[in-house]
């Protein structure tokens, strides 16, 4: 911003400020005559921006955000876009936006909304005006290069902005076109004015190996680099850890303890050891890596771990949370060595029913190390040959899986949830680009993991909640009524019974019903959709799909900073101190956690969805199996089987019929036809377009000739969204990427008829 603008919106924020027109304003800052076309231009500009408002008598006053609406700004690839409303998920309570309301805001700011026109009927939505700009979702992008003339330009990946943004002279920072850049913003563009920013890192040429990776890293902002005093930091722990050095501590050495990880895994957060009494009593250990002897509170460690908040984990790299002299090496739980831990000891009787339970800092040394894999050829067959795994260790495994599946089977009788959504595993080249992508596995080796990481949870859970200490809980909100009413309608329709939808009982008899069945994933990824997501609080709340009362992350504070939070409130108490518990604190930490975690979370996906749709570049024409995973009345969403990766068939592909949206059945009908295409519905596509930077895969049905299909898809883009983002995307904004043109709340879009016979009068020139 200018000069001029900053010096405006200055003075017109103090509180003694009173109203000016443009003229006065001139003469209170003593603008040269020469300079006042410019000073003019730009405030009319802030105008135009909606950062100031003009009143009838022509004066200028700061924009009044009384009575105004906050939410999150999603802008089209068209200029128009919507805002979403703090706490509002109804499509229909979506403002609508129009180019020349939106100011210079961009997808992801929270910005303030005065509402100019109600919605005249339902299906339509509110307009609004954006009138300020919250907060900035970020000043920094990635995109592509490219020069023009005497300027340079950078295309941002995404549909984030409408235009390039210009960086300046040709070869700023040495870019060359067709690398891929990360840039800062200078001035967000608007309808009236192209952007401007500056090239801030050259990330590499486009396609070559690991710019993509480089690439979503940057856009999503994620550190990736530790600075050198906290590596001096964690240098200095590695130099007082002494691994015979165990006072203080249970020593638990001399018990029998095994970790089961992935294959790849090289950071070891928990390990187990399982004993059983005479009268048949059960003594689980489940010892986790004491991350907090490392990480004070308030350390250069401590501070990176907190902005970080979690490990990202892409396709070919991890991100970590603490530098990697902490989490693959002191605090990980490798084999044969002397690793410090915090304990919980849970005793179970014979139904698995808990009777007991203790915690203790610790010292353990990991007996034998399991890949998943290996763990469970074990289950499978004790009695055969297990090169280099003792007999003890092969009868502690057996009795595992036993312990397990009988906590298990408690769990889901008291009412917790199991969706069967698999995840998709790429496997990628040397190069780093896709050669292969299979389902990952969840075998009883994994299950028995999790039910061991599940009790240990909810144990140091429901002590920290007798004990009336503060810290992160892992809440997951029962889902609104009327999203199970639509989700038991749509099951109804498929001839599935479902009475009481409330009940997570009879949620889970449909689901373990269609397991192996055709509409299986239509029915789990509908529940899916209907459940809200889970998230880091201080609030005692419960988790619906655990049924649980009370549970925390306790057991992965290598690469979660929420597990180390609850290691140091329940650690404090082991020593016999009251732990600190400002609730106030700790509802600021969930949030950033919270908002760590998602970014993780969106930079996975974004990453995958990068590389699978640079796979697919080479499979334009190539036919896919693929299953509807979202129906609107715009298109239907499909997830190809055999790769995981997500694509639109827009409704003006489906030629055959003219379709409309049944929404109660998340189905698309033909009108002349009948012919239905549903949620969950199996069918044969053809892949029609594919474009990287903007991630969008156009798809076709295999009776469509791609000849035409092609076509509306190289003509209206269609921004597709990854399931991450959102599993479902709002069809308002999804509706106004895929149409050629929006749909103006209060407007007939429909163009008159002109009667037949009538032409159209010749301009004639005046006289």
């Amino acid at each position: 911003m200018s000069s001029f603008a900053d010096r405006v919106l200055k003075l017109v924020a103090e509180p003694s400020y009173k109203p000016r027109t443009i003229k006065a304003l001139s003469r209170w800052f003593k603008i040269d005559p020469d300079d006042y076309a410019a000073f003019r231009a730009e405030v009319k500009g802030l105008v135009k921006e909606g950062k100031l408002d003009v009143a009838r008598d022509k004066t200028l006053t700061r924009v009044d955000t009384a009575g105004t609406i906050i939410g999150l700004f999603r802008r089209s690839s068209k200029g128009f876009g919507f805002v979403r409303p703090h706490g509002v998920n109804a499509k229909a309570d979506q403002i609508y936006i129009a180019p020349e309301s939106a100011g210079d805001a961009s997808s992801g700011d929270e910005v303030a909304v005065k509402i100019l026109k109600k919605a005249r009927r339902d299906g339509m939505n509110d307009e609004g005006k954006i009138v300020q700009i919250v907060a900035r979702a970020t000043s920094g992008f990635v995109g592509t290069y490219y020069e023009e003339g005497e300027s340079s330009y950078v295309k941002v990946d995404g549909t984030t902005f409408h235009g390039p943004i210009y960086v300046g002279d040709p070869g700023a920072k040495g870019a060359k076109p067709g690398d891929k850049v990360a840039i800062e913003i200078v001035r967000y563009p608007t309808p009236y004015q192209e952007g401007e920013g500056v090239v801030s890192e050259i990330l590499g040429v486009r396609g070559a190996p690991g710019v993509d990776t480089l690439t979503v890293i940057r856009a999503f902002n994620i550190p990736d680099v530790f600075d050198d005093s906290v590596l001096d930091e964690a240098r200095q722990q590695a130099k007082h850890f002494h691994e015979d050095d165990v006072a203080g501590r249970l020593d638990h050495r001399g018990v029998l303890t095994v970790t089961i990880d992935p294959a790849t895994a090289r950071d070891f957060d928990d390990a187990i050891s399982l004993e059983r009494d005479e009268k048949g009593f059960w003594t689980l250990g489940v010892h986790i890596a004491d991350v907090s002897h490392f990480v004070e509170p308030n350390s250069e460690l401590d501070r990176v771990a907190r902005k970080r908040g979690t490990s990202v984990y892409l396709p070919d790299r991890v991100v970590p949370m603490l530098p990697e002299i902490i989490s693959n090496s002191l605090a990980s739980l490798q084999a044969g060595h002397t690793r410090y831990t915090v304990s919980a000891f849970l005793e179970f009787n014979d139904d698995g029913v808990l009777t007991s339970k203790r915690f203790a800092r610790s010292a353990i040394r990991v007996d034998h190390r399991f890949a998943y894999e290996q763990a469970f050829e074990v289950m499978k067959n004790p009695e055969g040959e297990h090169e280099g795994v003792a007999p003890e260790v092969v009868q502690m495994v057996v009795n595992m899986l036993s312990l397990a599946m009988t906590l298990r089977r408690r769990r889901f009788t008291r009412g917790a949830l199991e969706l069967s959504l698999p995840e998709v595993e790429i496997k990628l080249d040397d190069q780093g680009k896709v050669a292969g992508a299979h389902l990952a596995s969840h075998d009883e080796s994994h299950q028995v993991i999790e039910e061991f990481m599940l009790a240990a949870n909810e144990a140091v859970a429901s002590y920290l909640s007798e004990q009336h200490v503060g810290f992160l809980r892992r809440v997951h909100p029962d889902p609104e009524e009327h999203k199970l009413a639509e989700f038991a309608e749509f099951v109804r329709s498929l001839g599935i019974p479902l009475d009481l939808p409330q009940s997570r009982f009879e949620l889970q008899k449909v689901l373990d019903e269609t397991k192996g069945k055709p509409e299986e994933y239509a029915v789990h990824y509908g529940l899916l959709r209907s459940l809200k997501q889970a998230v880091y609080s201080p609030e005692p709340e419960t988790h619906y799909a655990l049924a649980s009362d009370d549970y925390c992350h306790f057991t992965s504070p290598i690469r979660r900073y929420p597990d180390l939070q609850v290691h140091r409130q329940l650690t404090t108490l082991l020593a016999g101190k009251k732990p600190r518990s400002n609730m106030d604190e700790l509802a600021v930490l969930a949030e950033s956690c919270n908002r760590t975690e998602r970014r993780a979370e969106a930079a996975e996906r974004e990453l995958i969805r990068v590389k699978m749709l640079t796979h697919m570049e080479s499979k334009i024409g190539e036919s896919f199996h693929a299953i509807v995973v979202g129906v609107e009345d715009f298109g239907l969403f499909c997830r190809l089987v055999e790769l995981p990766v997500e694509g639109l068939i827009h409704v003006t592909s489906l030629a055959d019929d003219f379709y409309y949206l049944e929404a109660g059945t998340h189905t698309l009908v033909g009108r002349r036809s009948g012919v239905r295409h549903r949620l969950g519905d199996r069918i044969e596509i053809r892949v029609a377009h594919v474009d990287v930077d903007r991630r969008q895969l156009d798809l076709v049905l295999t009776t469509t000739p791609l000849s035409k299909a092609r076509t509306p898809a190289r003509k209206h883009y269609y921004e597709s969204t990854p399931a991450s983002r959102s599993p479902k995307p709002p069809r308002a904004e999804a509706e106004a990427n895929a149409s050629p043109r929006p749909r103006r709340p209060g407007v007939n879009n429909k163009k008159k008829a002109k009667p037949k016979g009538t032409k159209k009068p010749k301009r004639r020139r005046p006289s």
